[in-house]
């Protein structure tokens, strides 16, 4: 699996990628069972390099989740609880002195940020300042502590979370620091047929456990590939005038995307082509990526909100118009 696939020819590699992926669906869900979207998605978001937002109801797997992604990729997860007492340098980590025959200086000891896979849990719970420190390390790939700069290993990936319910004591992010995020995944309640799995599984003596796929090197490969996937004019300029549309002024919409939007629908659409094995993007992708990549960048009037609209039937009603 971890071989070097700069070494094959363009269509052995889509081959192998699709193969690759479709082990590594179902060595995660040996673990993790249902939320095949949510978890296509969370590797869509790791391919292009990007950043994911999660929001769902507690108790729904997202660590487990998240770290079984870890497992199965090879990569180093940390988990950041975020509360408002937490300062920037409980996660980039902060100089200490240490003694060391007879002569005292300062080490750097690294924070949790010093990962593959970070999950910062309750992201709203965390002050706008410790919020920039995460968003440093988002955009810039490094965190700054004092006069001293860090470069983050990569891959660098980081999953934050929200939760819908409780709202008092959170500090939400501002739409500019939500557009740093590549895509804003919605984990729903387990089906019936799944939780009486759930219930099954992790109730024994015996937890499951997930295999090693894909390691580092691989991981990198494929993030390089997925930005090789090529896209046809027409489904790029559908794919650009969904997000401009989202711009233009009415009962339900606001604000609109950026185009940063524009390009993660574009990347978004190429990974999860990579993923199902096929070398090139369908329109089924762009609008199936859509709703991840468009719904916290597009801020709903108070009319919308009024009506009980939400921004998911929105982004759908744009789709059905630009076919």
């Amino acid at each position: 699996m971890a071989s070097d696939l700069n070494s094959r020819d363009m269509s052995q590699t889509y081959k192998m990628a699709g193969d690759m992926f479709a082990t590594l669906s179902n060595e995660i869900g040996k673990v993790v069972v249902g939320q095949k979207d949510s978890v296509e998605q969370i590797i869509i978001a790791i391919l292009c390099n990007g950043h994911a937002l999660v929001e769902s109801n507690p108790g729904l797997g997202k660590t487990l989740t998240i770290s079984t992604i870890s497992k199965a990729m090879d990569l180093n997860f940390s988990r950041i609880q975020c509360t408002p007492d937490l300062m920037p340098a409980d996660i980039t980590g902060t100089h200490i002195i240490e003694e060391s025959n007879g002569h005292k200086e300062f080490k750097f000891e690294p924070g949790p940020i010093f990962a593959n896979i970070v999950l910062a849990d309750e992201i709203n719970r965390a002050s706008p300042k410790t919020q920039s420190a995460l968003l440093e390390a988002m955009q810039e790939k490094q965190i700054t502590v004092g006069n001293d700069t860090f470069i983050l290993e990569q891959p660098f990936f980081i999953l934050a979370t929200q939760n819908p319910i409780e709202m008092e004591g959170t500090f939400p992010l501002p739409e500019a620091q939500l557009d740093r995020f590549l895509l804003k995944i919605l984990v729903d309640y387990p089906t019936y047929e799944d939780e009486i799995e759930i219930v099954n599984r992790y109730t024994k003596s015996i937890m499951p456990a997930v295999s090693k796929v894909i390691n580092k090197n691989t991981l990198l490969d494929l993030q390089r590939l997925t930005r090789d996937v090529p896209v046809a004019d027409d489904i790029r300029n559908r794919a650009i005038q969904i997000v401009m549309s989202t711009r233009i002024k009415s009962e339900y919409i606001e604000y609109g995307a950026s185009p940063r939007a524009s390009i993660g629908l574009i990347l978004a659409a190429k990974a999860r082509a990579l993923i199902q094995g096929r070398n090139f993007v369908s329109a089924e992708d762009i609008d199936a990526m859509a709703y991840p990549v468009l719904r916290h960048r597009v801020v709903l009037t108070f009319e919308a909100e009024r009506r009980g609209a939400s921004t998911d039937q929105v982004i759908k009603g744009i789709l059905e118009k630009i076919k």
